[in-house]
């Protein structure tokens, strides 16, 4: 059989980067690629059998400690980045760019019309703008003296905020908590662990964390142009995924005293249809 020859079995692992590892190890081993490789989470609708690859930390540290010589730090990195990502059939990918990359070595990352590059590039790209946007999309409420924030993001975003906020608040207690995939960063006295978290239940705010979110609110209104209102460019700036979690848009974003009536009737109901409002609310503000 020559080396990497497709077959119609999958691989099986337990989702860790080491584990992944693990498979490329055995692609080498076996002289043969998979047709698909999943986690022991993902629920798998396939007629092909599957292999159960075993996390071995000595084959995995040997893949480890050839990369860097090998492939570069380049190509290590988009590798890793692109653990993270929310791309399908990720692990495929990767296993293709990581063989690719032994083949070739640094210059791999040049061949941008080879698929496996082009694809783990795409999705790199899109983890970390959607981890720039979350620099700035993160809002913090405070309980007993620590900062809590909870996100929802599409990529394992986590790793690439950790040193954004953990140099921003240094002096600080946070904890931000992604929904999306259970998981936390943690940070406390110069120290941060991303740790798996299955549920996050919010603390109800005090009344201080309730004056704060209402000047808030308040600030944001203000400083609108109301003249200039456009909900629907807003939303193409901002998408709605990001809006469940931002103070500023939990409440009525324009209040109906100040806008004419049929602004604000366009702004509720526009607000209504997104989720930001329940659908029989009216505005929250005075």
């Amino acid at each position: 059989m020559s080396a990497g020859t497709p077959l119609t079995r999958d691989y099986r692992y337990d989702g860790s980067w080491d584990g992944l590892l693990c498979c490329l190890f055995e692609t080498y081993e076996r002289r043969e690629l998979p047709q698909a490789v999943y986690s022991h989470e993902d629920v798998q609708q396939t007629l092909y059998p599957a292999v159960e690859i075993v996390t071995d930390p000595n084959k995995a540290g040997r893949v480890k400690h050839a990369m860097l010589p090998k492939i570069g730090p380049s190509a290590k990195e988009l590798a890793e980045h692109a653990f993270l990502t929310c791309l399908p059939q990720k692990e495929v990918w990767i296993l293709r760019f990581l063989r690719l990359a032994f083949r070739h070595g640094p210059p791999v990352m040049n061949m941008l019309t080879q698929p496996a590059v082009h694809t783990l590039n795409k999705a790199v790209l899109h983890l970390q703008h959607e981890s720039h946007q979350y620099q700035g999309f993160v809002r913090f409420s405070v309980s007993q003296g620590a900062l809590w924030s909870v996100i929802e993001p599409k990529n394992q975003v986590l790793p690439l905020l950790a040193p954004h906020f953990c140099q921003r608040f240094c002096n600080e207690a946070f904890l931000i908590y992604d929904k999306t995939h259970d998981q936390a960063l943690v940070y406390q006295n110069g120290r941060h662990e991303i740790l798996p978290l299955l549920a996050f239940e919010p603390p109800e705010p005090d009344e201080t964390e309730l004056r704060y979110r209402k000047l808030w609110h308040t600030f944001y209104d203000a400083i609108g142009i109301r003249d200039r209102e456009n909900l629907r460019l807003r939303m193409t700036h901002m998408q709605k995924r990001y809006w469940k979690h931002l103070t500023e848009m939990q409440y009525n974003p324009f209040r109906s005293g100040q806008a004419e009536p049929e602004q604000s009737g366009e702004a509720q109901n526009f607000a209504r249809s997104s989720g930001v409002l329940p659908p029989d609310s009216g505005s929250v503000m005075p």
